[in-house]
């Protein structure tokens, strides 16, 4: 049996009721996971119409989802991995 060991994990509900969430786990290494981490970085917008996820599923690897779009994404690091998935929050709430 595979074990994740919780890393991070963080949900902020915002005023208007849009919420982000991020949890990382730290897993084996393995093909969809070369980098040893398991994540789902969520924002949904509170029209629940518009959203952006980040995650490795496996069998698909690093990639993200934006409005229901499936975009390929390359793994830095775990502070890109933050920096990069809050852009996109920021950006679709208006504040970029």
């Amino acid at each position: 049996m595979v074990r994740a060991n919780l890393i991070f994990r963080s949900r902020f509900v915002y005023r208007d009721g849009a919420v982000r969430e991020i949890v990382i786990w730290q897993v084996p290494k393995d093909r969809d996971r070369p980098h040893g981490l398991k994540y789902r970085c969520h924002y949904q917008h509170s029209d629940e119409e518009h959203w952006v996820r980040y995650d490795n599923e496996r069998g698909k690897g690093d990639h993200r989802h934006k409005d229901g779009e499936e975009l390929a994404y390359k793994f830095r690091s775990f502070r890109q991995l933050i920096k990069d998935f809050l852009k996109d929050v920021r950006a679709m709430r208006g504040e970029a």
